[in-house]
């Protein structure tokens, strides 16, 4: 038997994990993810990506320190973001034409943001 279709085309898995303040791998939460996450959400619906994209909050990525962060499924593209246009950027290009964010996306070794990441 072959695998059924996927449910959804892409799963958005956007980190809200909250750590206590001054946490030495701060949160992502703590630089906002969650009201990011909200407006992901609803520009996602604007775009007409609801049905074949979800945007899941998620705990721990385990990445607060680079955060914002979000992994796109089923690609496992990592991602940090930290504002609207950001969000903009990543539903447009990855979810609706299929391309990558170059200057928001994260490598796996990555531990730090570039300079062309920081807000």
């Amino acid at each position: 038997m072959s695998d059924p279709k996927p449910y959804f085309e892409a799963h958005v898995f956007c980190c809200t994990n909250r750590r206590p303040d001054g946490h030495k791998r701060g949160s992502c939460a703590a630089h906002g993810s969650e009201k990011l996450r909200d407006y992901m959400k609803v520009r996602a619906r604007e775009l007409g990506l609801d049905g074949r994209v979800r945007i899941n909050a998620a705990g721990c990525l385990d990445r607060c320190e680079l955060g914002p962060t979000l992994v796109v499924y089923p690609e496992g593209v990592w991602y940090v973001y930290q504002t609207t246009e950001d969000v903009d950027a990543i539903l447009q290009t990855h979810l609706v034409e299929g391309r990558r964010v170059e200057r928001l996306m994260l490598t796996p070794e990555q531990r730090e943001l570039r300079p062309d990441q920081r807000g």
